[in-house]
């Protein structure tokens, strides 16, 4: 498919914050954005996603979601939009994939715990830490910090959910630093990762939520759109087995999900004629149709009344939440137990010292938090596998 008028242009890309082009410029063929992408994807906090909660903490089985598995559907659901709709696939990809890099162990609990801690320091905000994780944390260039990505990639990962009017203290740094025009509406390659993101979870965690127990199909179809979709794939398919059905169910809601974003969308986007117009049309262009968006909002409700605050999740995550809670207190009385090399960043006064502490924090895997705890208070933490 042609490029849409309001795409991205990798040709015409925002400048990279430490300049660009010098040496990594001349490796290959690549546009900006796919090396974009690519550098992403061979980050360490790339790679940390995959001992990272998505749904369920720390599961007992290989075929749960984990935050990797999570942004890799999410870059496939994002791609198959922007290339219908004409925009850049490779923008959209990295957008994807880098969306949920600052995430924190133990997934909203532990975002929730250092909240907690970081609450007299300016708080914490996994989406911010995004920013900051691929901007500041990861150095693995010798002549600057972070990954030196394009101002586009940044913009979106910074406002994918829209403008953002009142930045925490790490978005507002980074800003600062490099002015995102926070104020504004990003891309269209931005707003649909995020749509790719709600696709993602709404569908995959009702796969899990299945596989686990946890959910169960005659609940789900209290739901008067998804008992719409059980019955045409039992009418397809009268004879399969039940988990085939099921599977099959998700993947039509994925669909007809998909369909619904690329026909409003079309319809959002018609007449405008460049990526300035998608940023000052003062609106969200990409995303579901009013009736859609309803019976998104209403699946959310669902699922966490059903499964993201069932009884079990509640009670793993109040544990998880008291592990990296202990952690933070831990070095924060103590530096000498953090690796050498965070040592040696570590501010000597609060706010900065608690702010290096909660970005050593947040980059764990689960698993590197529950070693940890285990090194310090001499016992592994328990009960933080649930499924």
């Amino acid at each position: 498919m042609s490029r849409a008028p309001f795409a991205a242009d990798p040709e015409a890309h925002g400048p990279r914050e430490f300049g660009g082009p010098a040496r990594g410029e001349r490796r290959g063929p690549r546009s900006a954005f796919q090396r974009d992408r690519d550098r992403i994807i061979h980050s360490m906090s790339f790679r940390r996603l995959k001992s990272k909660t998505q749904v369920f903490i720390a599961p007992d089985g290989d075929h749960y979601r984990t935050r990797l598995t999570h942004s890799l559907e999410v870059a496939q659901i994002g791609r198959v939009i922007a290339r219908a709709l004409g925009l850049d696939e490779d923008l959209t990809e990295a957008l994807c994939l880098a969306h949920d890099l600052g995430h924190p162990p133990f997934g909203h609990a532990g975002e929730a715990a250092l909240s907690d801690a970081m609450e007299r320091h300016g708080g914490f905000c996994h989406n911010a830490q995004a920013l900051r994780t691929v901007m500041r944390i990861e150095c693995p260039y010798p002549e600057h910090d972070g990954l030196d990505l394009t101002w586009d990639l940044l913009e979106g990962l910074a406002k994918h959910n829209g403008p953002v009017t009142a930045p925490n203290w790490a978005l507002a740094e980074l800003d600062e630093a490099f002015p995102l025009q926070l104020g504004t509406w990003p891309s269209l390659e931005a707003q649909v990762a995020a749509v790719a993101d709600d696709i993602a979870y709404d569908n995959h965690d009702i796969d899990d939520g299945l596989r686990a127990g946890f959910l169960q199909l005659d609940d789900l179809l209290t739901l008067d759109f998804l008992a719409d979709q059980w019955r045409a794939v039992e009418k397809r398919f009268p004879h399969a087995p039940r988990e085939r059905l099921l599977r099959e169910m998700v993947r039509d809601q994925i669909g007809l999900m998909v369909n619904d974003v690329l026909e409003h969308t079309t319809r959002e986007a018609k007449g405008l004629a460049s990526i300035a117009e998608v940023r000052g049309a003062g609106r969200q262009i990409a995303g579901f149709s009013p009736a859609m968006a309803a019976q998104e909002r209403r699946l959310k409700s669902f699922m966490y009344e059903r499964l993201y605050y069932h009884p079990e999740q509640v009670a793993a995550a109040e544990r998880a939440r008291a592990v990296v809670a202990r952690l933070f207190a831990a070095y924060a009385q103590d530096a000498s137990l953090m690796p050498e090399d965070w040592q040696a960043r570590l501010p000597s006064h609060d706010p900065q010292r608690a702010r290096v502490i909660a970005d050593f924090i947040a980059g764990m895997s689960d698993r590197f938090a529950m070693q940890s705890a285990a090194r310090i208070y001499g016992e592994r933490p328990a009960g933080l596998i649930n499924v």
